[in-house]
């Protein structure tokens, strides 16, 4: 008696059942062959989308700001006049105000996020790692205004008491600085103002920086460190080169940040259109602070042109921002795998 083996597929079938629908994962593009179709319009869409808004915004700002641009062309960035009587303007004390205050963020707030991120990634231990970067996170949901005036409130005292009046006995007589630190000791002016904008950009700038830093692999910092290395070694050639472009990301992001907030910066900044010195204590202008403080209440014509001229100058402070921050990336990029 013989035993009937079961019969073995032929290839033809073994071929059906592979180019099935229902028997590879794209079959269902066979029985929506419309569903990729969909979904490219619709990204493409999203992407025309983003570009024409941000050129609308920018034809939109030029044609309000056509009347300042005629009467005063380029000369507008250089004039420090602002008198709405006279119906006289000038740029130049907000656009110094603008990048004095944020230049002060800058300087304060990257070394300080920088060194959050370097601890909460390398040195914290495990229990603190977590209540530490939820209490940071937490401080970029604070509002503006709270932020505001506090440093009206709070900030602005102890600034001109612990800060402003012992600079200005220590540097009274010397040339420069005696001068850079000149100006009634209020507790607002540039230097109040940035600050407080430090305070505000630093959960940004150290959230963006610790998650790019857990992302080097574990595998290049502890070879790093089998080879002897200090930590700070570890950072300085493993983890910066390998996060670089997020690191600059995350500056760009406080950046841009600082240079447009508002209500936290007209709370302290002083809100003067005079540009009597270069002191940090002198009270200032910037033009989102000028932005929100007139433009409800100016009249159609040089004046309300004129604020929406500042608002152009803005926009492209900030582009050219981003442009620089593009061609410092592209930069690093080149260099990568040089010998220093």
């Amino acid at each position: 008696m013989t035993a009937t083996l079961p019969a073995s597929p032929s290839a033809r079938e073994l071929t059906m059942d592979r180019t099935s629908p229902a028997g590879r994962p794209g079959g269902r593009r066979a029985r929506a062959p419309w569903a990729d179709r969909l979904f490219s319009i619709a990204a493409h869409a999203a992407a025309w989308l983003t570009l024409g808004l941000l050129v609308a915004i920018l034809l939109s700002l030029v044609a309000g700001a056509a009347p300042a641009i005629r009467e005063y062309g380029l000369s507008f960035l250089w004039r420090s006049e602002w008198d709405p009587v006279q119906d006289r303007y000038g740029g130049l004390v907000m656009i110094y105000g603008t990048l004095m205050t944020s230049f002060i963020a800058l300087v304060i707030a990257v070394p300080v996020s920088f060194g959050i991120a370097l601890f909460l990634t390398e040195l914290s231990p495990q229990w603190l790692k977590r209540p530490l970067g939820v209490a940071v996170e937490l401080l970029a949901a604070v509002p503006s205004i709270v932020y505001g005036m506090w440093g009206l409130l709070v900030f602005g005292p102890l600034l001109a008491t612990y800060v402003q009046q012992p600079l200005q006995a220590m540097f009274k007589g010397v040339p420069v600085l005696g001068a850079l630190f000149s100006g009634p000791p209020v507790g607002i002016g540039l230097l109040s103002a940035g600050i407080i904008l430090a305070i505000m950009i630093i959960p940004f700038i150290a959230s963006v920086m610790r998650d790019v830093f857990e992302v080097t692999p574990p595998m290049l910092k502890e070879s790093a460190y089998g080879l002897g290395s200090t930590t700070w070694e570890v950072v300085w050639n493993v983890v910066l080169p390998y996060t670089k472009t997020g690191v600059v990301g995350g500056v760009m992001l406080g950046l841009g940040r600082a240079l447009g907030e508002t209500m936290a910066v007209t709370f302290v900044i002083g809100n003067m259109n005079q540009l009597d010195s270069l002191s940090l204590f002198e009270a200032a202008n910037s033009i989102s602070s000028a932005l929100a403080n007139e433009f409800a209440e100016a009249g159609e014509g040089l004046h309300q042109a004129s604020l929406i001229y500042l608002g152009l100058v803005l926009f492209f402070i900030t582009f050219v921002v981003l442009s620089m921050s593009k061609l410092l990336l592209a930069r690093l990029k080149k260099n990568e795998g040089a010998k220093s």
